[in-house]
């Protein structure tokens, strides 16, 4: 884990006597409109897979729609770092890694992994020099994932990193995926939280195809989230999801395999997105199964061989219609009782943006 500090511009606002709180990244402050369209802040997030990210890479994403760098320092700790220099704003990812550091190719100011101007070899002992200036995030590596606390602003305090329980379980044999999506990462949400779709949209899959076509719901309240489940079948569908609040948001569900896709026990899915931008999502899926000793060689196997393939296929039909959904879809609908786990998703993700742009609009003394 590398444990690093964030920093952010802020500035006095125009006679009030309050620091302006901006959202880390942005260099302005985010309404609640916003927050919920690009990504809410001050929760552990799924950035990308760590086998992209190699000794010596320099690799450019975005996430929450702020561009950031992910590199390796000389003892193979993964960094992010704000993609913006703190002299002139030009990219990092196009600089020079120098193990411990990275070097801006516009003019080679230096930056370490925590964000602090190592050197500004154009002019030595700038005011520059020592100073954390550039945002850096905690970061976790865990399940071939590269984490990261995405904060709110400069005075955020990270959460204590928690793996979901399947991956933190090690009878849990899992099998990272990754995807990046063209529509925005609540219609993700949205669609995970709708059991029901898997008996129509996955119909002729390999494991959703069982089952009625009509069914009642229920939301079933947790210690740490909700379950959305069908009343009346169990173990036959795509029939329940687990809504969890815990690190980091994600989903648990279960899809019942048969004798023929190996030996273990229940299949079962830990699903994440995280925002891009606005339009753009990065989707996070790990297949688990529960299984030991030479069962596990075998399920590895029959997965790669066999499984990974139709996994992938059902992936492409949920893509295929999320992707395209009217930008405002979820604006104006005719929702009914199947839609109860979508609604209640809704309004959790809209309080908390609401919530967190009050934190910014209200300034600190």
């Amino acid at each position: 884990m590398t444990t690093s500090t964030v920093s952010a511009v802020a500035g006095r606002a125009k006679g009030t006597g309050l620091k302006k709180r901006y959202v880390v990244g942005t260099r302005r402050e985010l309404d609640a409109g916003e927050l919920a369209a690009t990504g809410l802040r001050d929760r552990w997030y799924p950035i990308y897979p760590s086998r992209f990210v190699g000794v010596g890479d320099m690799v450019k994403v975005k996430r929450l729609n702020v561009d950031w760098l992910l590199f390796r320092d000389s003892t193979g700790q993964i960094r992010m770092l704000e993609d913006r220099c703190p002299h002139r704003s030009a990219p990092l990812s196009v600089g020079q890694h120098l193990g411990d550091r990275v070097a801006c190719k516009y003019h080679g100011v230096q930056i370490d992994g925590e964000g602090k101007v190592v050197s500004v070899p154009g002019m030595p002992g700038c005011a520059l020099e020592g100073k954390i200036a550039t945002p850096s995030l905690k970061v976790f590596e865990a399940a071939d994932t590269i984490f990261a606390f995405v904060p709110l602003t400069v005075d955020s305090v990270p959460t204590e990193f928690e793996l979901p329980e399947r991956l933190a379980n090690p009878d849990v044999s899992w099998f990272p995926n990754y995807a990046e999506w063209a529509g925005p990462w609540r219609f993700y949400m949205d669609n995970v939280l709708d059991p029901m779709h898997g008996a129509f949209l996955h119909s002729d899959s390999h494991s959703m195809f069982g089952g009625d076509t009509s069914a009642r719901f229920r939301i079933r309240e947790t210690e740490r989230g909700f379950f959305f489940e069908k009343t009346d079948q169990r173990g036959v569908n795509f029939d329940w999801v687990e809504f969890v609040r815990g690190a980091m948001d994600h989903v648990d569900l279960e899809i019942p395999y048969g004798p023929s896709a190996g030996p273990g026990g229940t299949f079962g899915i830990v699903g994440m997105s995280t925002p891009i931008d606005a339009e753009n999502s990065a989707i996070f899926h790990w297949r688990t199964r529960t299984v030991s000793d030479w069962e596990r060689d075998v399920w590895r196997f029959m997965y790669k061989t066999v499984l990974e393939e139709k996994h992938w296929a059902v992936l492409e039909q949920d893509r295929a219609v999320l992707e395209v959904l009217a930008a405002d879809a979820d604006k104006e609908e005719n929702m009914y009782q199947h839609d109860l786990g979508v609604a209640r998703i809704r309004r959790l993700y809209a309080a908390d943006a609401v919530e967190q742009a009050a934190v910014i609009a209200g300034g600190s003394a």
